[in-house]
């Protein structure tokens, strides 16, 4: 089956904010793991989700992980994406959507945050 992952971020209007995730899509599309991999934001408009969800179908995804790029589960992961999932699973019934955790608290975050302080700590010369 062809499978697609939809990374979705919370978005920014500033300039150049956005990059991050569009760089953590290109590299999960070099591991090969998905089909598909595709980007979305919340804050822009949440049709663009839908026209993200349109397109991975109209490209053959059979199956459709909504990844909520987010550290935990607010209001967006709890309501918008949920509903957002339901009216995407009304209008292609035939295909597999889920929704998927955010990151939430995962070891290997400890480790880029304690990695991150200690270069910051490394350039201010505490260390």
């Amino acid at each position: 089956m062809k499978t697609a992952l939809l990374l979705i971020g919370h978005g920014s209007r500033i300039d150049g904010a956005n990059a991050t995730l569009h760089a953590i899509a290109e590299m999960i599309r070099n591991l090969a793991e998905f089909d598909l991999v595709e980007v979305s934001f919340l804050s822009r408009d949440t049709a663009e989700i839908q026209e993200k969800i349109d397109a991975c179908v109209q490209q053959g995804a059979q199956c459709i992980l909504l990844y909520p790029y987010f550290l935990s589960a607010g209001t967006h992961v709890l309501n918008d994406l949920p509903s957002l999932l339901d009216d995407a699973a009304r209008r292609h019934p035939d295909v597999k959507l889920t929704l998927a955790e955010p990151l939430g608290a995962h070891p290997k975050l400890a480790e880029i945050v304690c990695e991150r302080a200690r270069e910051k700590m490394v350039k201010a010369g505490w260390i």
